[in-house]
């Protein structure tokens, strides 16, 4: 079980919250986690063309030597 303190202002409202690293660590992963999903939902939408890794391959290096 997670210990949160709690910080509020003069009136009583929680304004932060102070969490042992531990459980701050697990929700930066979540965190993490949860937009590597999102991101793979996103390009799961998106129409997606393929081609072989020799055309891969030419098109990066093409790329690469024109960014040079």
């Amino acid at each position: 079980m997670t210990t949160t303190t709690f910080i509020t202002d003069q009136k009583g409202k929680k304004i932060s919250a102070v969490l042992p690293i531990k459980a701050y660590k697990q929700l930066l992963e979540e965190l993490e986690e949860l937009a590597d999903i999102r991101a793979y939902d996103k390009a799961k939408k998106k129409k997606q063309a393929f081609v072989d890794a020799a055309t891969a391959f030419r098109q990066i290096e093409a790329k690469r030597r024109k960014n040079v």
